[in-house]
């Protein structure tokens, strides 16, 4: 059991039991069929309640789930976020919730440091876990979370743990990705990575912000997460990075600001920076192909507007106008990636941002840390067990690494 304290959004909160005492450890999964899934919310802050629960309460109105609970270590916040909601069971204990409601879906809206005792405490009830980002703070805890995942314990068809990365889904993002798929635009060569956003004082006067143990790690991890797994998961696997990271402005343990360099399987290369310094805030993904440039700015979310579709000049009119035809918008959002996870839930089948799929931008920004404290290159999959950075995203670097604290004797 994880024995660090965390604040999300003004609520305390704990991991509520350990994971191995769960009493529904080992349960077969309910058949989904003919019925509505049975969600948790885990965690009553913003996010749980500005995110998760309207996106499970759209689904609802369409029949396909129902909020049976919601759990946090602050029984007041549970409690009002309850009946605000017109959810039937508040709860303070993880374990207890799982034992008593024994939900279909747990969604998890606490600090990474508690991902990955609540979402095994989850899997190990039966549940399948929707987490938000970042997953876990090491590619070890990824690890362990997938070994606790249905296919490991013998049953294929689930319980899986997926991850929230919500700017994958949606119309821009989808007539983006099959372009790249078809090379209908040419191979892609060379791509722009960007969330350069502002965080002043007042922001990391917050204990918890800017340190390893409680916030997992900066821009990189915190922030920059989003823009670079959308650009993993539009141009593919990546081969190598090169990167640097500083703390510019900010008295932080992390870094405050990142840039990198990235190669991809196929041969496309990336400039990446990510930075909590930047007053004129944006996200921004750019990938220049043979036949076109196409690039995607926005802040926090984005719909077929954000994105912008510029061919070479001697490509003809129809096939551009067909590139730059998105369609139907359907805005990037929660709800938007929960529809396909209850589809994949309903069919048995891993869904999107999970497994390898979920662990490949967490496994670019563990490579990035070490690149830029070590001075050297990283390539995929260089950071296994053995290697510091695998349990640590500072790998014990000098000047990076936490400083321990000295007794101090009477």
């Amino acid at each position: 059991m994880l024995d660090a304290l965390a604040v999300s959004g003004g609520v305390l909160i704990t991991p509520m039991s350990t994971p191995a005492t769960n009493p529904g450890a080992g349960r077969p999964p309910a058949p989904l069929a003919g019925r509505r899934i049975r969600a948790a919310v885990v965690g009553a802050g913003a996010i749980g309640r500005g995110s998760h629960f309207p996106a499970l309460a759209r689904l609802a109105e369409e029949g396909e789930t129902e909020v049976v609970a919601a759990v946090d270590i602050d029984a007041n916040s549970v409690e009002s976020f309850c009946a605000e909601a017109g959810i039937p069971h508040a709860y303070t204990d993880l374990e207890q919730m799982l034992r008593e409601q024994r939900p279909d879906l747990v969604t998890i809206c606490t600090p990474p440091t508690l991902h990955r005792a609540q979402t095994v405490a989850a899997l190990r009830a039966g549940a399948w876990v929707w987490c938000e980002k970042p997953p876990v703070p090491t590619l070890a805890d990824f690890d362990a979370v997938e070994d606790e995942e249905g296919p490991a314990k013998g049953t294929p068809g689930g319980p899986y743990a997926s991850i929230v990365f919500q700017h994958r889904f949606g119309s821009g993002t989808r007539h983006v990705r099959r372009l790249l798929a078809e090379q209908a635009m040419g191979r892609p060569l060379v791509a722009h990575c960007q969330t350069t956003w502002y965080r002043d004082t007042a922001y990391y006067a917050v204990p918890w912000r800017g340190r390893w143990a409680t916030e997992g790690g900066g821009p990189a991890m915190g922030h920059g997460i989003h823009q670079m797994d959308l650009l993993l998961d539009l141009l593919g696997p990546w081969s190598e990075v090169k990167a640097m990271a500083g703390r510019l402005v900010h008295d932080v343990e992390t870094e405050d600001v990142s840039t990198a360099l990235v190669r991809f399987e196929n041969g496309a290369m990336a400039t990446v920076v990510n930075s909590v310094l930047s007053p004129d805030e944006v996200s921004r993904i750019r990938i220049d192909c043979e036949r076109a440039t196409v690039e995607l700015t926005h802040l926090y979310g984005h719909s077929n507007d954000n994105w912008r579709v510029t061919p070479a000049p001697d490509v003809p009119g129809e096939e551009a106008a067909a590139w730059q035809n998105f369609g139907p918008d359907v805005p990037s959002s929660h709800l938007e990636q929960l529809r396909e996870l209850v589809v994949s839930m309903r069919a048995g089948e891993r869904p999107r941002a999970s497994g390898t799929d979920g662990r490949t931008s967490l496994e670019l920004i563990t490579a990035l840390y070490k690149s830029a404290f070590t001075d050297t290159t990283v390539r995929a999959g260089d950071i296994g067990p053995g290697d510091p950075y695998y349990t640590a995203l500072h790998g014990g670097a000098p000047g990076w690494a936490p400083v321990a604290r000295e007794e101090v004797s009477a």
